[in-house]
């Protein structure tokens, strides 16, 4: 996916609202996650797993995840993170 014609976010559309749901996609334009929801100025991203079975919560910093609008005006992000570095990161317990 060619991600250049895409709109940035600006940090007013950072919340929640938005960003639940959003596909995260990795250094190969490789989907490696969705955003879960968030805890602050973190973003929660579930990895890995199969049809939302076995995927692992993780926390990253919104400011870590390019978060954009394509054509159809869908929310996703890119990151320089691949799936197995955010699959390595400590696992996020909801409190």
């Amino acid at each position: 996916m060619d991600h250049t014609n895409h709109v940035r976010l600006t940090s007013d559309e950072l919340v929640p609202e938005i960003l639940q749901g959003a596909t995260i996609y990795g250094p190969d334009d490789e989907e490696v996650g969705t955003v879960s929801h968030m805890h602050g100025s973190q973003v929660i991203l579930e990895v890995g797993g199969f049809l939302g079975i076995g995927a692992k919560s993780v926390a990253m910093s919104a400011d870590q995840l390019d978060f954009m609008r394509d054509e159809d005006g869908d929310v996703h992000a890119i990151t320089t993170w691949s799936k197995d570095q955010l699959k390595e990161m400590p696992e996020h317990l909801n409190e």
